[in-house]
């Protein structure tokens, strides 16, 4: 394995890609998201405010682009998603997407946003304790694929878990009950989380588990279909009651309320049923790359 992780790691082009990436995230909305947004626009009524607003947002992600700067002055934090084959140093590739945070923050493709929680102390480079996030997963996939979501402040304030069954709804255990937490949850954010946004929602695990999944739900794309039928449904019900809610474009009313929902699950014990969901703004800031054994890379979302 050691020859194999030499192979990966020699040559700087490991650094370069995981750069690009955290580059990418940051200045380039991926095509599904800018895609949802005009589709947003179009349904909205023409001179209103909420097709304003949406237009306004299509220029900005324009803006960002040509420029090569932040998409939102809250470049958030930095949580990357690593599935790699066994023998790799995670230690390593923590290394790697530390100096990569750091790197951006120089460039500066992200604002100095790790603080100490206790002392206020800003680090300036985007690292510290926890910071950036990163959740490894072993796989038997011979490339290492990576992804990154840069999760901004107001978006996570609005983040939220509920445990069930949840009495101020008449929310049980089943499917309906999560349906009814996860509209709570919307009309709770109503602006604050800078709609129209996307939900990242997990259904079962730990309270710690269900917000590590919610974030990895992030990842999908917008237009993508979950595999189970069940809560593909659950999804596409939640999408069209959210957008019936007149929340609108950061709060201003309107039909866009929510671009997408995207649900995972995992299992529980039998004592606890949360269900915990994770706000993205409207520019959500995810990319992802793979990484073969011989160094080649490529972005993949």
């Amino acid at each position: 394995m050691a020859h194999s992780q030499a192979r990966w790691f020699e040559g700087g082009t490991f650094e370069e890609a995981v750069r690009e990436l955290v580059r990418l995230a940051a200045c380039e909305l991926p095509d599904d998201v800018e895609a949802a947004l005009r589709k947003a626009q179009a349904a909205e009524e023409p001179g209103s405010t909420a097709e304003l607003t949406l237009s306004l947002f299509i220029k900005n992600i324009a803006m960002a682009k040509e420029r090569q700067a932040p998409l939102c002055q809250d470049t958030g934090l930095p949580i990357f998603f690593i599935r790699h084959p066994e023998g790799v140093s995670q230690r390593r590739i923590t290394r790697i997407c530390r100096d990569a945070a750091a790197w951006a923050t120089e460039k500066p493709y992200l604002r100095h946003n790790a603080v100490d929680a206790v002392t206020g102390r800003n680090s300036g480079n985007n690292t510290g304790e926890g910071f950036p996030s990163l959740h490894f997963t072993e796989g038997d996939d011979p490339a290492i694929e990576i992804g990154l979501i840069l999760k901004g402040g107001g978006s996570e304030n609005v983040s939220c878990q509920y445990s069930m069954p949840y009495a101020p709804l008449d929310a049980g255990r089943d499917l309906e009950g999560v349906r009814r937490v996860v509209l709570d949850a919307v009309r709770r954010a109503e602006g604050k989380g800078c709609p129209p946004g996307i939900l990242g929602v997990c259904i079962g695990g730990d309270r710690g588990g269900g917000y590590a999944e919610s974030k990895h739900q992030l990842l999908r794309r917008v237009d993508d279909v979950n595999p189970d039928p069940l809560l593909a449904e659950l999804e596409g019900r939640i999408l069209g009651d959210a957008n019936r809610l007149g929340i609108g474009p950061l709060g201003l009313g309107g039909k866009s309320t929510l671009l997408g929902v995207k649900i995972g699950k995992l299992h529980r014990v039998p004592a606890s049923f949360f269900v915990t969901i994770s706000y993205m703004c409207w520019a959500c800031r995810r990319r992802s790359i793979r990484i073969e054994p011989d160094g080649t890379w490529r972005i993949t979302g």
